[in-house]
């Protein structure tokens, strides 16, 4: 009953919630997507920090670059650069991964089905990031619902929960707590350009580097490049 199934892409925000599940005395188990993400390096940094935290992970392989219309997953979408984040347009940008978390939500709900969890855990928010649909509260329970309508849960089963704590946080919030709960994002990529080390122009990198910023706080990703002299 205290498991749980953390989408877990590596990332500040999964990493900051594998953690917080920790924290709270669950479980874990890791499900990290490979999905055919243009900055797939994050899968395999990923398995770093699962190991360094203990906790089991699975990696499941689909192929969303099929379904299209993503910077992320379609080389031929010019990936969008900036030299500032007021550059950016409101709406859905380039990087949008037609319905990405509906549909790693749904895979997650089957592999936990399938093994008795009945809790999955995102890092999901949407202060810093509010173009992007499938982050924000209303959607989760929206997939909560549907997950329970469509499992064994509709036929008196016990239901599935989706927990997304972080949902009306800042990432420099998020930041802050994962460092008080022992995070390690040395190893937490968030670029989508393809690479280990930061473009610095991406959407991703200039919303980290802002969130590291208002935390107050050095990137321990950049540190760990630095001492390792790539940087």
């Amino acid at each position: 009953m205290n498991q749980c199934v953390v989408l877990f892409s590596g990332g500040i925000d999964s990493t900051t919630v594998l953690y917080w599940a920790l924290a709270k005395g669950r479980d874990v188990q890791a499900l990290t997507f490979d999905y055919g993400q243009r900055h797939n390096v994050e899968v395999r940094l990923a398995r770093r920090t699962a190991r360094k935290a203990a906790v089991p992970q699975t990696i499941l392989k689909i192929d969303l670059g099929q379904v299209g219309g993503s910077a992320l997953t379609d080389k031929a979408i010019e990936l969008t650069r900036y030299k500032k984040l007021a550059e950016m347009k409101p709406g859905p940008p380039a990087t949008y991964v037609p319905f990405r978390n509906g549909i790693l939500l749904a895979l997650a709900a089957a592999w936990a089905e399938a093994r008795g969890i009945l809790e999955i855990v995102c890092g999901f928010n949407i202060i810093d990031s509010p173009d992007y649909p499938d982050t924000r509260r209303s959607f989760v329970r929206a997939m909560e619902k549907a997950v329970n309508a469509g499992t064994k849960a509709a036929f008196g089963g016990e239901k599935i929960k989706i927990t997304a704590p972080f949902v009306q946080m800042k990432k420099s919030e998020i930041i802050r707590l994962g460092l008080s709960l022992g995070a390690d994002y040395s190893h937490s990529v968030s670029c989508y350009a393809g690479g280990e080390i930061p473009c610095g122009a991406c959407s991703s990198c200039l919303l980290r580097e802002r969130a590291f910023a208002e935390a107050g706080v050095p990137d321990p990703l950049i540190q760990r490049l630095r001492k390792e002299g790539r940087r």
